[in-house]
């Protein structure tokens, strides 16, 4: 199969497609997303006693890892119908994900370094990583979260999409099944999500961050399916 054009692939497909000399399929790419990010979360929870920290940064892992995947069948499908240039250029050649993803990190460590500590109780930093953090351990888990936040911000440019191109062209059957079938990916992405639930439950603002955005995913792919089941040949 032909590769994509650039300008017609997210960011993170084109960073896997640029490696020189390197042709990786996706599955493979996501192999080694996974496999690395992992034996180093598990090799430094073993080096420094973070049993808590190495489960939550192996399900940060996993949501990153399927994310990915979720990437990879969002564009096939968006490039695989036939749909709108206009579609398919807002989707991948805005870059607007990475403008969201940014927010969103940003808006996490502020939380995680400022927010938190004022709060006046323990930390989550604190709570998994202990009250003096090992430096790698930082490092790494940043970079996991960077990941987190950019297929969060993905999630969200691909649902904004996908309700802006429903509501503006009308499809063919076929060709709407098939779109129905990009956004129930997305939204289950967002649902993918809800596993950080469990270690922030004494998280308040947290665990409301992460179900509204779960929640406002959903709400607005769901919009878009309908609009797309309200169309007629």
């Amino acid at each position: 199969m032909a590769r994509p054009e650039y300008g017609e692939t997210w960011v993170y497909e084109s960073i896997v497609g640029a490696l020189p000399g390197v042709a990786l399929e996706p599955r493979v790419a996501l192999a080694i997303q996974f496999v690395g990010f992992e034996v180093a979360i598990l090799a430094l929870a073993w080096v420094y006693a973070l049993p808590r920290a190495g489960l939550a940064g192996t399900v940060a892992v996993v949501v990153a890892t399927v994310g990915s995947a979720e990437m990879f069948r969002i564009a096939r499908l968006a490039r695989g119908t036939d749909v709108p240039d206009a579609y398919r250029r807002l989707l991948f050649s805005s870059n607007i994900e990475v403008v969201l993803a940014v927010l969103a990190f940003i808006a996490l460590v502020t939380h995680l370094f400022i927010w938190d500590p004022q709060s006046g109780s323990p930390t989550l930093v604190e709570s998994l990583f202990g009250p003096d953090p090992p430096v790698l351990v930082v490092y790494l888990t940043l970079l996991v979260l960077w990941d987190v936040c950019y297929r969060i911000g993905t999630g969200w440019w691909a649902s904004v999409v996908a309700l802006w191109r429903s509501a503006r062209f009308r499809f063919d059957a076929d060709t709407r099944r098939k779109l129905r079938r990009t956004d129930l990916e997305t939204a289950g992405f967002g649902l993918v999500q809800l596993a950080f639930v469990p270690f922030l439950l004494d998280r308040p603002v947290l665990l409301v961050a992460v179900v509204g955005h779960v929640f406002a995913v959903t709400a607005v792919t769901g919009l878009s399916i309908v609009l797309l089941q309200n169309q007629s040949d």
